[in-house]
């Protein structure tokens, strides 16, 4: 007989004021603090949806653990610089085009670079095994930093992705 399975929520392997100016720690406070440990918790105690809260359990993991405090740059290097220059040609390009999909999207979701080379987007809360790179484009992931500036949010992304992270995801497309 199968037991149950129990979700955990990811370490950080940075504060949450960490990410300032990118993100701010009120912002980690409300979306790591507590909704995403609310997915967890939920699916821990069978409450809801389980489908969705461990989809959104997911993708918080794989977001939140894709950071790292903002630095110099941060341009891509490495693996995941030869997979955006393989698809796109240029980091310029491949921020535009992702810019211009995530922009498309009406109200809330995910926008992300799948290991096929394509940038894709989900609309609600869905577990995707494709996933190398992920910005979550619901608003109360930027809400209380950037208002309306979404194009602002995203422009904040770059700032603090971890290119070692990206890289090892990429590493295993390979």
């Amino acid at each position: 007989m199968n037991e149950p399975k129990t979700l955990v929520q990811a370490t950080l392997n940075y504060k949450r004021d960490d990410l300032e100016p990118s993100i701010s720690e009120e912002t980690m406070s409300y979306h790591f603090g507590k909704l995403y440990k609310a997915y967890v918790d939920r699916y821990n105690a069978g409450e809801g949806d389980p489908d969705f809260n461990e989809s959104g359990a997911f993708l918080h993991e794989i977001l939140f653990t894709q950071y790292r405090a903002p630095q110099g740059s941060n341009d891509p290097v490495g693996s995941s610089l030869e997979f955006i220059e393989k698809h796109f040609k240029s980091v310029d390009k491949f921020k535009e085009e992702f810019a211009k999909i995530a922009m498309a999207i009406q109200g809330s979701g995910w926008v992300y670079l799948a290991d096929d080379g394509k940038i894709k987007t989900i609309k609600n809360h869905e577990i995707k095994r494709d996933i190398v790179l992920l910005v979550d484009w619901w608003e109360h992931s930027w809400v209380l930093d950037y208002q309306a500036d979404k194009k602002g949010y995203l422009a904040n992304q770059w700032k603090i992705i971890d290119w070692n992270i990206i890289n090892a995801r990429v590493g295993q497309v390979s």
